[in-house]
This record gives structure tokens, C-alpha cells and sequence, in this order.
């Protein structure tokens, strides 16, 4: 799959920048289906890793849906091209945010989940830089557009984020009071948070305040958990109270 958004090149000129999505890795339920999840990875990995990882947890009523991140220049590496969800350059609460790369791979999740079924629920989760993007998606679902307005049509229920971060979290409140519509929604998305203490790539401090952000802004249902001393990976302990939380939260029976 893969989208073209107008830009303007240096020139003046609008120019289009294209976003090629890689293969896409579905784990099909093993038990009566009540749930499909989308799962994005992190930046310079593929789907494939995590669809192994989730296909191993005792979720037997979710369907996981992995796709791979457009390949694209990222200026964290110095403009050297690698998967990722959108370009990033630094992790400070300043740094330019790529709205339009996140559009894209918002869009891309929610083409991916357009044609559920009405009566199975719907959540997101990522890791790293696939959870920022999940969290992004959170916000389009809450406001009920992307950025550039177009209108965000699926149904979200639940959100995970686990080693991440909020692109351009100091905006949030502003954004959500600016939609009168948006209340609703805000206050009953259930979202997960969680962060390892000794994450050296997205330091700890980042999901704890992007939580706290969400929080602030009216997302009532936003959960932080801590992990101490875990690196920027996951962990067993971590995986199983994913586990619960999502059976929690999406009503899975557990049936098989």
C-alpha cells in the first residue's frame, strides 16, 4: 500500500512525497475472534519480529494485524533511509514534528482496519517509534480528523504504547479544546503506557510525561506503568499485564 502527500519542494513548488508500506503480517485468532489489534514496531525493524512475539501470547480472541513502515530518509540517522513511521530527528519536546509522515502511517493503520467487521473491537499498540504513532492515531481517532483534516472514520477502543511517546504532546490541550466533539471520546479511550527506567533510547521520563499530558488533557482512562531497570525493550512482566489490561479493556471473554 502506499500513499502520496503534496509537499513543497525547496523551489516553491508542491512536490509529492511518496510512502511505500512494506509487507504486512496478520496472526490470525486461534479462538473466537472479539478483537483486532494493529501492532507497529519500532524504527528500523520490520512487522515480522513483533507478529512472532504475538502470536505467543494467551490472547486467543484477538486477531493481530503487523504491518512494515514505509522505507524513508530520517534525519536522526543523518538522512540515511530506514523503516520508520515518520521522520524524527530528536526526541526534545521542540523538535519539529513530521505531521505528514504520521498522517500517512495513521492512515495506513486505519485502511488496515476499515474493513472489520461492526461487532469486533478495535485497538492499536506499538513500540517505540510504534508507539508514538499509535498514540498520534489515539489523538486523530479523539479529535476525529488527521492534521491536514480529513476525517479519522474507524473506531478505536483500546491503546497501547509501550517504550514511546506523544508527538507534539504540548499541543494536545489545545488541540482537544478546540473540538467541541472531541469530549466524549477523550474521556472514554482507555490507553496504556509503558516504560522501562532504564530506557537509554527514549529516556523514561518521556512516557511518563506524555501520560501525564494525556491525563491532563481530559483522556481519564490513560494508565503509566513502570518498569524498573528495564532497557529499551520489553519484557514477560510487561507482556502479561498487556495481556490483562487488553482483555480488560476490549471485554475478551476468553474463549477458545
Amino acid at each position: 500500500m502506499s500513499f502520496a502527500t503534496p509537499s513543497m519542494s525547496a523551489g516553491g513548488r508542491t512536490a509529492s512525497r511518496a510512502f511505500n508500506f512494506g509487507r504486512t503480517y496478520v496472526v490470525k485468532p486461534k479462538g473466537k475472534h472479539q478483537a483486532t489489534v494493529v501492532w507497529l514496531h519500532g524504527l528500523g525493524d520490520n512487522g515480522s519480529g513483533w507478529s512472532q512475539i504475538l502470536e505467543t501470547l494467551p490472547l486467543p480472541n484477538i486477531k493481530w494485524i503487523c504491518p512494515t513502515a514505509p522505507t524513508q530518509p530520517v534525519s536522526l540517522f543523518g538522512g540515511f533511509p530506514s523503516t520508520a513511521w515518520c521522520d524524527v530527528g530528536d526526541l526534545s519536546e521542540n523538535a519539529p514534528v513530521d505531521f505528514e509522515g504520521l498522517d500517512a502511517s495513521a492512515a495506513h493503520v486505519a485502511n488496515l482496519l476499515s474493513n472489520e467487521p461492526s461487532d469486533i473491537k478495535i485497538g492499536l499498540g506499538g513500540f517505540s517509534m510504534g508507539a508514538a504513532t499509535a498514540l498520534y492515531s489515539a489523538v486523530c481517532f479523539s479529535l476525529g480528523q488527521f492534521s491536514n483534516g480529513s476525517p479519522y472514520l474507524v473506531n478505536i477502543c483500546a491503546v497501547v504504547g509501550l517504550s514511546g511517546w506523544l508527538p507534539d504532546a504540548k499541543n494536545l490541550a489545545n488541540k482537544i479544546q478546540g473540538k467541541a466533539d472531541a469530549a466524549g471520546r477523550v474521556v472514554s479511550l482507555p490507553m496504556l503506557l509503558c516504560h522501562g527506567s532504564g530506557d537509554d533510547v527514549v529516556p523514561y521520563r518521556f512516557g511518563e510525561k506524555s501520560s501525564r499530558i494525556l491525563s491532563s488533557a481530559g483522556f481519564q482512562d490513560a494508565t503509566f506503568k513502570s518498569y524498573e531497570g528495564l532497557g529499551h525493550f520489553t519484557s514477560p512482566e510487561e507482556l502479561d499485564h498487556v495481556c490483562s489490561w487488553l482483555t480488560t479493556k476490549l471485554g475478551l471473554d476468553g474463549s477458545s
